[in-house]
């Protein structure tokens, strides 16, 4: 890869990886695509992406446990079950047709964008629900599923589990998003990267520096930023991208 495409697959990343730590999730809206873009086969570039996504949780990491938004209990309790749904997602992916699974992840993107549209004060307060033993192990069931869209789908992974953490367990976006970013984007796409080469695929190596430095650069600038940005604006952004990316991978 020459020095310009090389510069425009960071400043990809980056960029990507600055929405997601932002808006708690979505690195795979742009980043994934742009691998496809320049020619991995889904499955490399799924791995590349995953391993990559790791440095997104570490680059995030500081600001939200300094900010002690939730307890080491509920990052347990999200990374172990939705890691569950990660693994089986990793090894059933394989089995996938590139086109379909291509298409499948435009459907899921859009429903995202879609459904967020239509929730105009989704997450603005925290008002928790569900915090009893039945309701973590239905909630339990519910991330399993979206880790098994993680382990295989990927993209947009992230924005969903922090929707369901709104949505199911009444968090506040902000702390949605501090959740999402230590436990999917450090840990289930660890576990994810993991998986899915021993289920027999390959990482892209040359491009994983260049991703790792926009992986970790841009999780640190999000983290920074959703502090200061108003939850309106954040999702108002993601929403056009959501729209476009799933539009663009479903035609």
């Amino acid at each position: 890869m020459d020095w310009i495409n090389s510069f425009g697959l960071f400043i990809g990343s980056l960029f990507a990886n600055t929405l997601a730590s932002l808006s708690g999730g979505g690195a795979g809206l742009l980043q994934f695509p742009l691998l496809l873009f320049f020619g991995l086969p889904f499955s490399i570039a799924l791995a590349t992406h995953k391993v990559a996504s790791v440095a997104l949780g570490l680059g995030a990491a500081a600001t939200h446990i300094k900010q002690k938004s939730f307890t080491r209990q509920e990052a347990c309790y999200i990374t172990l079950v939705g890691c569950i749904g990660v693994v089986v997602g990793a090894n059933l992916i394989l089995y996938v047709p590139d086109v379909i699974a291509e298409r499948l992840l435009g459907a899921m993107i859009l429903a995202l964008g879609i459904y967020s549209h239509f929730k105009k004060q989704l997450g603005q307060q925290a008002t928790p629900i569900n915090r009893h033993l039945s309701g973590y192990i239905l909630g339990g069931i519910g991330l399993i599923f979206i880790g098994i869209i993680n382990g295989s789908l990927t993209a947009g992974s992230g924005l969903l589990v922090t929707l369901f953490l709104v949505r199911w367990f009444g968090y506040s976006y902000k702390q949605a998003v501090a959740l999402t970013m230590i436990c999917v984007g450090l840990f289930w796409n660890g576990i994810g990267g993991i998986a899915v080469v021993q289920a027999g695929a390959s990482i892209y190596w040359p491009w994983l520096p260049i991703l790792l430095a926009g992986s970790f650069l841009g999780g640190a600038a999000g983290a920074y930023l959703s502090t200061r940005f108003s939850n309106k604006i954040i999702k108002q952004c993601f929403e056009v991208l959501t729209l476009l990316v799933g539009l663009k991978l479903l035609i």
